[in-house]
């Protein structure tokens, strides 16, 4: 009877690592960019239409609620987002409301405020941030590949002009870095600043600025030249082609659809 030693059991070698699951995208974000950017379009056109102040109130309201929850902003970003919109509808308010004759409703006041005044420029403030409510929306979910080959493959865009709308936005995505690569060069050998005995920062006068941003300009004209050079020796718009990653346009667009027609007349017919 032989005796067998058990020797050390060597380790199974691992299996592969659990797949990390990458970020996930909003609800919004997941849908057709033309289905989004036609929603868009549409609610900016009925808003012209929408006149008493009350409707577009809430209206806003029940966008913002829709915005929240069909995206990731949360509740600081919407809000920092709406800051210019906000801004702009102050200013739309005051000078309707000082402006605009009518029944003056504060007659102690220095100024003269009028209701037709306040009415009309609390409704045009109002448009205002609906529209904000909707660009904030488009601009947080809508990826712009994503928006080009969607409106090539489904609202029949010639690719000429949609990669020529690709190309400039991603021309201008570098500008603010190229504009720091041409300061920075013309810094090296501008004059010091002098703190009293020891040198300081750079100084960049006004012609300086002037340089670079004509610099900035060249520079942004010779790459729309290359990008343009590039985009026809593609063949762009010469006959049909095909997309790389299409762009699916299924029945949850057809929802969001329904959804926003629902709202928008909804709203319509039950506040006065």
């Amino acid at each position: 009877m032989t005796a067998t030693s058990a020797g050390p059991v060597a380790a199974a070698p691992p299996g592969p690592a659990p797949a990390r699951r990458g970020p996930t995208t909003s609800w919004l974000a997941a849908r057709n960019p033309t289905v989004v950017l036609a929603l868009l379009t549409a609610l900016s056109v009925l808003t012209l239409f929408l006149i008493d102040p009350v409707g577009l109130a809430v209206l806003y309201a029940v966008l913002a609620l829709g915005v929240l929850a069909a995206t990731r902003l949360g509740p600081w970003r919407f809000l920092r987002a709406q800051l210019p919109f906000v801004a702009f509808g102050v200013g739309l308010l005051t000078v309707n409301a000082l402006a605009r004759p009518g029944e003056v409703v504060w007659p102690d006041l220095p100024v003269r405020v009028t209701a037709e005044g306040l009415t009309i420029g609390a409704a045009l403030a109002l448009r205002t941030l609906v529209i904000g409510v909707g660009a904030v929306a488009f601009v947080a979910t809508v990826e712009p590949r994503r928006l080009m080959v969607s409106l090539v493959q489904h609202a029949r865009v010639s690719p000429r002009y949609a990669y020529a709308l690709l190309a400039g936005y991603r021309l201008l995505g570098v500008l603010p870095q190229q504009w720091r690569t041409i300061t920075r060069a013309h810094a090296v050998r501008a004059p010091l600043r002098e703190r009293g005995r020891r040198r300081g920062s750079p100084r960049l006068g006004v012609r300086a600025l002037g340089r670079c941003a004509f610099t900035l300009l060249v520079t942004s004209v010779r790459s729309a030249e290359r990008i343009a050079f590039a985009l026809e020796s593609r063949g762009l718009g010469s006959g049909p082609r095909t997309v790389w990653r299409p762009v699916a346009l299924g029945w949850r667009d057809a929802g969001l659809v329904a959804v926003g027609v629902i709202v928008v007349v909804g709203v319509a017919v039950t506040v006065p």
